[in-house]
């Protein structure tokens, strides 16, 4: 027996505005559609008080002001990165000159387990490099 998994592109959100997913979980939508965005990238704000931001999205003022808007009266004490996309870890550089976050990621753009010299795509933050590393 199989099961489908429907493909769901009903999304309801405004760029710019923060959209409660859960209890300690919110998200805001960059102003970046794409094939490979959809609507935009989501930057996810965990917690409450002090806060983690993943995926901070691109380089776009707009949208880092829009992530500082939904924290102001937090403490942003993390930055994660999931990968090193041009849509999801440029912001770093903008999120961190406002506030004393540490970044956290796997590594820098093509640190993964890929033989040397595959190029798996275009589009990588070359320039990205975590405080941190995950492995």
């Amino acid at each position: 027996m199989s099961v489908s998994i429907p493909y769901v592109r009903d999304l309801e959100f405004e760029y710019g505005r923060t959209t409660q997913i859960s209890g300690d979980i919110r998200r805001v939508i960059a102003n970046n559609p794409s094939a490979f965005t959809l609507y935009g990238t989501g930057t996810y704000i965990l917690g409450q008080g002090e806060v983690a931001v993943v995926d901070p999205g691109p380089a776009d003022t707009t949208h880092i002001d829009a992530i500082l808007e939904a924290t102001r009266g937090e403490k942003i004490t993390h930055i994660l990165v999931t990968h090193t996309h041009m849509d999801h870890s440029p912001g770093c550089a903008l999120l961190t000159e406002y506030c004393d976050a540490e970044t956290y990621a796997y590594g820098p753009h093509g640190s993964g387990k890929l033989e040397q010299g595959v190029v798996v795509e275009e589009g990588g933050d070359t320039d990205f490099r975590p405080d941190n590393e995950i492995r």
